[in-house]
């Protein structure tokens, strides 16, 4: 027996991740997701599975199929220095009494396929090209008129449209806009080197590069780098600047630039912001979850984690509490801090990354080591 329907805006990590936990709580679910088709909403190239995401997808079905394709690690990551030279081991963390590997890494791709999958095998609906264009929240539930002219009425709405939200304005009195750190990152898949069992991170003079494995055969580099907000990169120059800005480099990072970095159609290029906003997220029936009210850095590789938690948590209040006000509000607790710990964090290592000199005393293996243990304590 249905509890209720509920409608999840955005087809993307969290969205698909709110709708497969709603649907095993016995919600009926309608997901719109703007972009034309479930390959659109993918961007980036790999993406990184810390223990807690992974304990995440667990609850939702998600996670032997995530580690299948992917490639899963006994420790967290190394800190090498500019040369090469290791500087710190990074364990990473695990859960106890769970075998869940520290890191798992897979491509962007694999990771929406497996989510689109198993909403759609949990009987989500999924509908691509379309989204709302107005949201009337009343006694009786949410009001929804669509794209496509069509209409609605629902329980319950989640927001998961990323950091410029359009549900933002129904759920949250202040106007938010994202805060652009001052970096941009590269990122590219490349051939894994035998090296690469762990996330790679190597300090340059300024900015970090580092190395993902996402397959058996497969990793990704990044870098992350000081970029002024607003000034453009074609895509066409971005094998150069990229092997420029990594021509300090030596050891691993100096050998993956000489071998692979020529193409510039197959590198990613983002810039780097930030949202915390102020709780709760949520509005009568309308809540907010993943970037839409916490985008991160990529520093920790917490984004996604972050995301698909927020979908697991919604749908526990929501089945545990019979009101709305009740279950949001409790869901906002549960979430608040551990969200803010993380987008503080990732912050403050990309500021170190872009003055070292000016954090002499800052541990950057310390306090990732500290979030990736707060992780996985209980959600």
């Amino acid at each position: 027996m249905s509890r209720g329907n509920a409608l999840v805006v955005g087809g993307g990590i969290g969205g698909l991740s709110t709708a497969i936990a709603l649907r095993n709580a016995d919600y009926d679910v309608h997901v719109v997701e703007l972009r034309a088709d479930l390959h659109s909403s993918v961007h980036g190239v790999g993406i990184i599975q810390p223990v807690n995401a992974l304990r995440a997808l667990d609850a939702i079905g998600c996670a032997e199929a995530c580690m299948a394709v992917g490639c899963s690690t006994t420790a967290w990551g190394r800190l090498l220095d500019v040369d090469g030279n290791l500087m710190r081991e990074m364990p990473g963390s695990r859960i106890p009494g769970s075998d869940l590997p520290p890191m798992n890494g897979l491509t962007r791709p694999q990771l929406h396929k497996i989510l689109t999958d198993k909403a759609r095998e949990v009987g989500a609906v999924i509908g691509y090209d379309k989204t709302f264009t107005t949201l009337d929240d009343g006694p009786d539930g949410v009001r929804v008129v669509f794209t496509d002219d069509s209409r609605a009425v629902y329980d319950h709405v989640a927001g998961a449209d990323g950091v410029h939200s359009k549900v933002r304005p129904y759920a949250l009195a202040e106007d938010l806009k994202p805060v652009h750190l001052g970096r941009s990152a590269f990122r590219l898949d490349i051939p894994r080197e035998p090296e690469t069992d762990r996330i790679i991170l190597q300090a340059g003079p300024e900015g970090m590069a580092g190395f993902v494995p996402i397959g058996p055969d497969l990793a990704y580099l990044f870098h992350n780098t000081t970029w002024e907000e607003g000034r453009w990169l074609d895509q066409d120059r971005t094998a150069d600047e990229l092997h420029e800005r990594l021509a300090p480099f030596g050891g691993l990072t100096g050998r993956v630039r000489d071998k692979h970095i020529d193409d510039s159609t197959e590198i990613v290029f983002r810039p780097e912001a930030w949202l915390i906003a102020p709780a709760p997220w949520h509005k009568g029936r309308i809540a907010l979850i993943g970037d839409a009210v916490h985008a991160v850095t990529p520093h920790l590789g917490q984004g996604a984690a972050q995301a698909v938690e927020d979908g697991v948590v919604l749908a526990e209040c929501l089945a545990q509490h019979g009101d709305h006000e009740e279950a949001f509000t409790a869901c906002g607790e549960r979430r608040y801090e551990r969200c803010k710990l993380i987008v503080e964090s990732s912050v403050a290592i990309g500021e170190h990354e872009m003055d070292p000199a000016s954090h002499p005393d800052f541990d950057h293996a310390g306090l990732t080591q500290h979030v990736l243990e707060s992780m996985a304590r209980p959600v």
